[in-house]
C-alpha cells in the first residue's frame, strides 16, 4: 500500500500548496481517500495499484460505500474526490487514462439551506449579556456572522487589523487565500466596539494576548472554529427547532434575507465569496415569498 499512501500524500500536498484548499477541505478530502485506502487494503491490490484499477474494482468500490448506508450525498463526494483524485495523476503523468470516468457516483442532491426568520434572528440577537466579557464576545460573533454572511474559519481566523471601523468595512481570507472585502452594519461595528473595550479590560496584560486574533477564549487564546461552533449552537437552538443550528445557518440567512429585501443574486455571490452563480443560486427559492408579495401589491385581481 505504500504506493497508495505516497501518491495519496502528494495529492493532498498538491491541494494545500498549490490550489490552496482550506483545511476542512483538505481534511474531507483525506478521509475520503482513506477510506479508498482501506477498501484497496481489504481487496489485496499491490503496491503497483494504478495498474491493478479496473472499472469493476471502482464499481465495487461504490457498492462497498452503499452497503455502510452512507447518505447519497457523502457517495457522491467521496466519488467526486477520487475523480479528482485520478485527474491529478493523469496530468502527473502516473496514468495513461483517465481512471475518473471509470466512476459513476450518485447525483449529489442539493438540500434547500436551513435558516432563521427576522424575528428569529432579533429574538437570537437580544440572548448575549452585554455586561461583561464573554456576553459581548458572543453577541459580537452572532452579529458579524448576520451581518457579513462569513464563513465560520473566515471568522475564527480573523484579524484585528483586518477591520476598517471608519470605512464600515472587512477584509475577508476566504477560500484558496482569495481575500474579498464586504461591508458591516453598523450594529455589528458597535457590538464589536463593545467587546474589544471590554476585552481590554479582561486582559489588562495585552502581551498574554494571542497576536491579533479577535475572539478569545477566558485564556486569551484565539477561539478555535469548534469552539465558536459550540457557542452559536447553544444560542440558536433557543430560538429555532432546527437541529442542523449552527454558523452556516446564520450564512443562510444573511443570504436569504438579503434577497428577500431585493438585493440580486451577483451582489450576495460576491458578498458570500462563491466562486460560481450556481452556489448562490439555491437562495432562489426565498425570492418566492417576495414575488408573491409584489404580485398581491401590484396587480388588480390579486
Amino acid at each position: 500500500m505504500q504506493g497508495f499512501e505516497r501518491e495519496k500524500n502528494n495529492f493532498i500536498q498538491y491541494i494545500q500548496r498549490e490550489r490552496n484548499f482550506s483545511p476542512n477541505t483538505v481534511a474531507s478530502y483525506e478521509d475520503a481517500l482513506s477510506v479508498f485506502g482501506y477498501f484497496l487494503k481489504r481487496r489485496g491490490v499491490a503496491q503497483d495499484f494504478l495498474h491493478q484499477l479496473s472499472r469493476p474494482l471502482l464499481r465495487d468500490f461504490l457498492v462497498f460505500l452503499k452497503r455502510k448506508n452512507l447518505k447519497e450525498n457523502t457517495i457522491a463526494h467521496r466519488a467526486f474526490v477520487l475523480r479528482s483524485f485520478f485527474k491529478y495523476l493523469l496530468r502527473k503523468g502516473r496514468t495513461e487514462i483517465d481512471l475518473g470516468s471509470y466512476l459513476i457516483g450518485p447525483k449529489k442532491r442539493r438540500t434547500l439551506p436551513s435558516f432563521l426568520t427576522i424575528s428569529q434572528m432579533e429574538d437570537l440577537l437580544k440572548l448575549p449579556s452585554r455586561d461583561d466579557v464573554i456576553g459581548s464576545r458572543d453577541l459580537a460573533i452572532l452579529e458579524l456572522f448576520y451581518s457579513t454572511g462569513m464563513r465560520l474559519s473566515e471568522l475564527s481566523e480573523l484579524k484585528l487589523s483586518s477591520i476598517d471601523f471608519d470605512g464600515e468595512l472587512i477584509h475577508v481570507m476566504g477560500k484558496g487565500k482569495k481575500e474579498r472585502i464586504v461591508p458591516v452594519g453598523a450594529e455589528a461595528l458597535s457590538a464589536l466596539k463593545n467587546y474589544l473595550k471590554r476585552r481590554k479590560l479582561a486582559f489588562r496584560d495585552l502581551s498574554k494576548v494571542e497576536g491579533e486574533a479577535v475572539f478569545l477564549n477566558r485564556s486569551g487564546r484565539r477561539l478555535t472554529s469548534r469552539s465558536i461552533g459550540r457557542i452559536v449552537k447553544k444560542y440558536a437552538r433557543k430560538v429555532s427547532e432546527e437541529k442542523k443550528a449552527s454558523p452556516h445557518m446564520l450564512r443562510h440567512t444573511f443570504a436569504t434575507h438579503l434577497l428577500n429585501e431585493g438585493a440580486n443574486l451577483l451582489t450576495v455571490k460576491e458578498l458570500l465569496g462563491h466562486q460560481s452563480l450556481s452556489t448562490t443560486q439555491i437562495y432562489t427559492h426565498v425570492t418566492t415569498e417576495r414575488l408573491k408579495k409584489i404580485y398581491k401589491q401590484a396587480h388588480p385581481r390579486a
